[in-house]
């Protein structure tokens, strides 16, 4: 892929700072809200509940959320989301404050933090194409500095802020990520606004939604995108709900380490974020997703047999590279080659898809922790991994993203990924002509 331009616009700078904000405070209470919620709790289904209830935002609103960002200014929506979740990070804070916190109202707080997570990250994955006009090369270099930023901010950074701040009080960490929402809020209101597609027909709201998602299902490399976090979150949300417990109880590491071991993922994170180009030029987008795939169930089998932290680590940290390149291959492709008024639709589709099965890991670790072992849940992990790795490899191969992109790049971004024909949006499924040229 070429790119038509030399550098990214001065826009997207504000766009990755913005981030990289939110990004270290996300990271102090990725730390902090499970070490919060075993002050209050031992029971493994208890901390899964917590765990879940961020997730259900997608499952019930996920499509639906997409249809309104198509719909509604993205730059506006982005800075209204972050400002809600620092305004409503105040309630558990205060809570903690005064030593009124429960396992109820951390789940509710971790509930609406992901509701406004949904309309932010939507609106993100839409705004970004249309900032960088939609080049292919651009989009893969913005995501993976964006990726690099959010791995060092949130797992590197963040994660030993956050068991370093709870040190000093319950609260400081809530509050800590309040300021990094409120300070992106900012940032992205001053964000240059771009022109957002209006579709010809004013359908309904559930019409439109459903033509978003009717158009992932109907294609098998955009469904092959989409099922790969599909599984990969209930094979990674079963681990990191137990992930707490199992280092303190089978590995002996105190809160402090707890955070050390998630910067090791966040290392790893950060080297395949900036490898991910490369791997993409060298193998071949498709076979990069493969292989990237097979790294992540290889290493949570590595982090389930690990006799010692620093084992741990060293597969937590090659968990993470296989992560951050596979984040940074598959979001780009997706924003070169759907349309843009489809783009909130297909990536709030793509991501419920992803985020729906979050809550099933949740549980599904927990129900393997307090029947079995501790450990189990971790090799439950690995055999899902190495299985999606198999299903999916022919959906993203190589050819088949080829094809998509010279597919994009014949229609201006207005067509179809598998097929190359225009399409408009109406009854889900039929190809039809389209006079119009997606923390």
């Amino acid at each position: 892929m070429t790119s038509r331009t030399d550098k990214l616009p001065t826009g997207f700078g504000r766009l990755w700072t913005a981030q990289t904000v939110s990004s270290l405070g996300d990271g102090v209470t990725h730390a902090a809200l499970p070490l919060l919620a075993l002050t209050l709790t031992r029971d493994p289904m208890a901390l899964a509940v917590v765990t879940a209830a961020g997730t259900l935002p997608w499952l019930l609103f996920g499509v639906l959320g997409g249809a309104l960002v198509d719909r509604w200014d993205r730059r506006r929506t982005m800075w209204v989301a972050d400002a809600a979740r620092a305004v409503l990070l105040a309630m558990p804070a205060a809570a903690a404050a005064l030593d009124v916190l429960s396992i109820p109202l951390l789940a509710a707080a971790a509930f609406l933090l992901g509701l406004g997570g949904l309309f932010f990250d939507t609106a993100a994955t839409a705004y970004l194409p249309d900032l960088l006009g939609r080049d292919p090369a651009l989009l893969e270099r913005a995501n993976s500095r964006l990726r690099g930023a959010q791995t060092a901010a949130s797992g590197f950074a963040g994660p030993p802020a956050g068991s370093a701040l709870l040190a000093l009080g319950r609260a400081v960490p809530l509050l800590t990520d309040a300021v990094s929402f409120m300070l992106s809020a900012l940032l992205v209101r001053s964000l240059p606004a771009v022109p957002r597609p209006v579709s010809e027909a004013r359908e309904s709201l559930l019409r439109q939604a459903r033509a978003g998602a009717a158009y992932v299902f109907r294609d098998r490399l955009l469904l092959g995108l989409a099922l790969r976090p599909a599984v990969g979150n209930v094979a990674f949300v079963a681990v990191e709900t137990v992930l707490a417990l199992f280092a303190h109880d089978r590995l002996g590491i105190d809160t402090y380490g707890f955070g050390l071991l998630l910067t090791a993922e966040a290392t790893g994170g950060l080297l395949g974020a900036g490898i991910a180009s490369f791997l993409g030029r060298r193998l071949g987008t498709g076979t990069a997703l493969t292989c990237t795939a097979a790294v992540e169930g290889l290493a949570v089998l590595g982090l389930a047999a690990a006799p010692n932290p620093y084992a741990a680590g060293l597969a937590l940290a090659v968990c993470g590279a296989g992560m951050g390149a596979t984040m940074v291959l598959g979001p780009s492709l997706r924003q070169a080659v759907v349309p843009a008024h489809l783009m909130g639709r297909v990536a709030s589709t793509s991501r419920m898809l992803a985020m729906c099965a979050a809550p099933f890991g949740a549980f599904l670790g927990g129900w393997l922790a307090t029947t079995y072992d501790v450990r189990t849940p971790l090799y439950a992990a690995a055999g899902l991994l190495l299985a999606m790795t198999a299903v999916t490899a022919t959906m993203t191969g190589n050819r088949r993203v080829e094809a998509a992109l010279r597919s994009a790049a014949s229609t201006g971004g207005a067509g179809h990924p598998a097929s190359g024909e225009p399409v408009r949006e109406g009854v889900p499924g039929r190809q039809q002509p389209a006079e119009v040229s997606e923390r």
